[in-house]
């Protein structure tokens, strides 16, 4: 039976399940948990389906063949095709095949402002409030991001650090869910993901929150695991995250939430500032 996920991908399911009227019991099984959760099929191994199918791996492929696919491959290409996620890297639709590069900068540069502006309506002026009242007291922070979001982590790293915070930014993902596990009351982790369901992000969100420490989510929409785990919500908004251009304009936005951190604690606490002088002994001249 096909669950109903409200995308596009339902009616592509509904020709998958009209061509699966007379298989094998182990390809049946196959099918069904493609119906149930494309998602977990379209980014999982075949050995991982095949365990949650209870099938063997051979069944896998074969399930695939049966309902029209060269193989796995090609079935976890056209799911990723049926929820649009192959159309990620490329350009706008808005953009012509022969636009010129002063179109493309110009869509560019418009979408980040367009980011920049959803930031002012959709962050909560008391969640971060409450984050720079947690990075106050925090006996450490760890920052994690996956993919592009690592930028944003890294950067919080540098600019919380220079301020006397103890930080890390760990991009490896095993390596940061040890530490999150190590962390505790007291200390702030803070996750970044645009789409709020990045797999490992919420993963580690999900340690931080185990070990007690206060999880702060940087992220672009309310209604998803990651702000449905943390602490302290900073929810940018802006447009749907479509293309890879929309992504951008988001990390914009969560670059600059970062700074109305570092600010707020630069003002909570003028002695971090202060102390912060040593850290700009070795920046280059900026006249």
């Amino acid at each position: 039976m096909i669950q109903d996920i409200g995308n596009g991908i339902t009616a592509w399911l509904g020709t998958v399940e009209a061509r699966s009227g007379d298989l094998a019991a182990s390809e049946a099984k196959v099918v069904a948990l493609l119906l149930a959760d494309p998602f977990f099929v379209g980014t999982s191994t075949t050995a991982q389906v095949a365990a949650r199918a209870g099938v063997s791996a051979p069944s896998v492929v074969r399930a695939a063949r049966a309902v029209g696919f060269a193989g796995f491959s090609e079935l976890k290409l056209e799911i990723a095709r049926a929820r649009g996620a192959t159309e990620f890297f490329a350009p706008p639709g808005s953009l012509a095949a022969d636009a010129s590069t002063a179109t493309v900068l110009e869509s560019a540069v418009r979408t980040g402002t367009e980011a920049l502006t959803a930031l002012g309506g959709a962050v909560d002026p008391a969640e971060i409030e409450k984050a720079v009242e947690a990075l106050c007291s925090a006996g450490q922070m760890l920052a994690y991001g996956a993919g592009p979001s690592a930028t944003v982590a890294a950067d919080a790293v540098f600019r919380l650090r220079a301020l006397g915070v103890r930080t890390a930014s760990i991009p490896d993902h095993e390596s940061a869910m040890i530490a999150t596990r190590l962390s505790g009351p007291g200390d702030v982790v803070i996750a970044v993901s645009s789409t709020g369901r990045t797999t490992t992000t919420v993963a580690v969100a999900d340690a931080a929150v185990a070990a007690g420490a206060t999880l702060i989510a940087v992220t672009n929409r309310d209604g998803t695991p990651l702000s449905a785990l943390a602490d302290i919500v900073l929810t940018v908004g802006g447009p749907p995250l479509s293309s890879q251009m929309a992504a951008a304009g988001s990390r914009l936005a969560h670059l600059v939430t970062i700074d109305c951190l570092a600010a707020g604690l630069a003002l909570r606490e003028p002695d971090r500032v202060r102390r912060a002088e040593r850290a700009g002994l070795d920046l280059p001249d900026f006249t």
